[in-house]
């Protein structure tokens, strides 16, 4: 039998799945090298899919034509490949479809993904599409981020004042409100500070794709979370998988990777109970507080922290005392071509609010409308976040301490009626590091999961299971987002490449009105699309995903792609929850967060998801409703 030269079978396997025309062919830009990489990192896979597949195809080409496939014409090829991609073979060791698409998908992840994980040489396939990932300065040095003073664990003091735990969104202010009136104040984040250069850019590993991994913390080993089974099993699962759900363990936590919408609750959203009644199995009740004791704290978050928006838009939805203080960001040519589609519909729009200087403010400059503003961090610093405002403004005081990469393992109590300091865990240079310091005051700013972990793991004599958990309620009662959205494909081009991408709303659906969806509802266009998630989501199903056609098809379509999403509203359940695990612990012994869910089927609609920011599932109905009226109007 004729030997094969596995590299020259892969790349002309490549070759038809990437073909060269006026563009770069997948060898031709850089593909080879990634697969190179992605084989040294996943063993498993090459073993027991890629390189069976690889012999059982040539030596299906051997069978069939007589030559090795390298050899064969281009048609005779591509048609081996389709019978792979439909499973035609029946005595390959693997199945021949799972082959043909394991190795199609890393082509694809090889020629559109980032230059620097070893493919698309010189960014040539993003050329080709359309896609710009920098500001449109085309500045090569990012702007300069403040420095964050840290201490470390041997520099802290006895006693502080106060003691935040997490530095992200909720940490960051309380650090800053409580240093600027004359307290002493530790933060204490389990991540690590980093800056721009430190986040990384690649299109697999962030959190927005991270399909192998993410650009923040925590690191993939020794801090995973459970999920908890319905056979009363745990299974375990990774920091950058979608059921762990992070948001980013590092300074500024998840505001240092977010989109950054600004949305004000609707005053209707703070008495859903009394509204729509709570369904059977539910713990749907209304705030405690109504939009109006609100607003002012609203307000201030807004000019404190900085927002860009048109408070004269979404009539409707709440007083209010001030307008922005930034103007909104411009309308995209996306944005536009919607807002001429609502107008046809009588449908009132208005921009989205967001947390992105859309003109200098506090030292840091506008926007520079890159492609890479959602899951990646801003490489001009004009995303307001807890690192870049509150933050600052608390060590600028002298009055906080900041110390990273150090995990809070219990909070000490009095009793269980006050809080008295907390116990950190820290490990430097492979040795572990334990201190205590006492407090006047501890807030508890870790985000859902931690929070509760870190409540239900702080148990007293007083207080044996858990910190405020005497009546059972710590960690219940978790939610998160689930979005539903449509694609529409135009003729003409409808993408002018300019970020953030995400810059037109309506609230057509919300609760007031004859159009009123239950729970509220919104409609708003999405952030720039990368081009791998624009592979892997945005094709039509029958769409061609290879060959010269499903390259032209990348080619043709990004650019002419619109997008829209909204949330659809979870019910709150007491059986989606946050426990401790019962046989994991993390790299320090602490217990891990267990997680579960429930779901509770009411006239609200299909019933709750899995507590979780999965961005499909419940809802689809509703995209079809409502989704795809505006795309087709547009």
């Amino acid at each position: 039998m004729v030997q094969y030269d596995d590299t020259q079978l892969l790349k002309a396997v490549s070759n038809r799945m990437i073909p060269g025309d006026e563009w770069p062919s997948a060898a031709d830009g850089g593909v080879l090298t990634y697969l190179e990489r992605h084989a040294a990192e996943d063993t498993l896979t090459w073993a027991n899919v890629i390189e069976p597949g690889l012999r059982s195809l040539h030596e299906e080409a051997l069978m069939r034509y007589d030559q090795p496939f390298s050899e064969l014409t281009a048609d005779e090829q591509d048609q081996l490949l389709r019978d792979a991609e439909h499973d035609v073979y029946k005595g390959w060791p693997i199945s021949s479809k799972q082959f043909f698409h394991t190795l199609l998908n890393l082509v694809a992840e090889g020629y559109y993904g980032t230059p620097e994980a070893g493919g698309n040489i010189g960014g040539k396939s993003w050329e080709m599409i359309g896609f710009r990932p920098g500001p449109i300065t085309n500045a090569d040095t990012p702007v300069p981020e403040a420095d964050l003073p840290q201490k470390s664990i041997d520099q802290l003091r006895d006693r502080y004042d106060a003691i935040v735990i997490g530095a992200g969104a909720g940490g960051s202010v309380a650090a800053a409100v409580l240093a600027e009136a004359g307290l002493q104040v530790l933060v204490v984040e389990r991540g690590s500070w980093l800056r721009y250069g430190e986040v990384g850019r690649d299109h697999l590993r962030n959190h927005r794709l991270s399909h192998y991994g993410h650009n923040t913390g925590p690191s993939m080993d020794g801090h995973p979370r459970t999920i908890m089974m319905t056979d009363g099993d745990e299974r375990t699962t990774a920091p950058h998988t979608g059921d762990y759900h992070n948001n980013a363990m590092t300074v500024g936590g998840g505001t240092r990777v977010y989109g950054a919408q600004a949305w004000r609750f609707h005053p209707d959203d703070f008495r859903m109970a009394s509204r729509y009644g709570v369904p059977e199995g539910s713990s749907l009740s209304d705030w405690p507080i109504r939009y109006e004791d609100l607003e002012p704290y609203y307000d201030r978050a807004e000019w404190e922290i900085g927002v860009s928006g048109d408070g004269s838009a979404h009539s409707g939805r709440g007083k209010r005392e001030r307008p922005f203080p930034m103007p909104a960001m411009p309308l995209t040519l996306d944005a536009q071509r919607l807002a001429q589609a609502a107008e046809k519909l009588g449908w009132e729009t208005g921009p989205v609010p967001l947390l992105i200087n859309s003109v200098e403010r506090d030292g840091r400059p506008a926007c520079g409308r890159c492609g890479e503003c959602v899951g990646f961090a801003c490489p001009t610093n004009s995303k307001n976040g807890g690192h870049n405002t509150m933050l600052v403004r608390a060590l600028a005081t002298g009055n906080c301490d900041l110390i990273c990469d150090t995990i809070v393992e219990c909070i000490d109590t009095e009793g269980g009626k006050n809080a008295t300091g907390v116990r950190l865990v820290q490990e430097i240079e492979g040795a572990v590091h334990r201190r205590q310091i006492k407090a006047g005051h501890v807030v508890v700013a870790a985000g859902a999961i931690e929070s509760a972990r870190l409540l239900l793991n702080s148990a007293s004599d007083a207080e044996p299971d858990g910190i405020g958990n005497r009546s059972g309620q710590v960690g219940r009662h978790l939610q998160g987002h689930v979005y539903a959205g449509a694609y529409g494909l135009f003729d003409e081009i409808v993408q002018d490449g300019l970020g953030p991408g995400v810059s037109i709303a309506t609230f057509r659906f919300d609760h007031s009105g004859q159009n009123a969806v239950i729970g509220g509802g919104l409609l708003a266009n999405e952030f720039t699309r990368l081009p791998l998630i624009h592979w892997y989501r945005a094709l039509a199903p029958n769409a061609a995903r290879w060959g010269i056609r499903g390259k032209q098809m990348m080619r043709d379509s990004y650019l002419r792609t619109s997008q829209i999403m909204g949330p659809i509203q979870e019910i709150p359940s007491p059986e989606s929850r946050v426990r401790l695990s019962k046989s994991v612990k993390d790299r320090f012994g602490i217990p891990v967060a267990s997680l579960s869910a429930a779901f509770i089927r009411s006239r609200f609609g299909p019933g709750t998801c899995w507590a979780s920011k999965r961005r499909s599932g419940c809802g689809q109905q509703e995209r079809a409703k409502y989704g795809e009226r505006v795309l087709m109007a547009a």
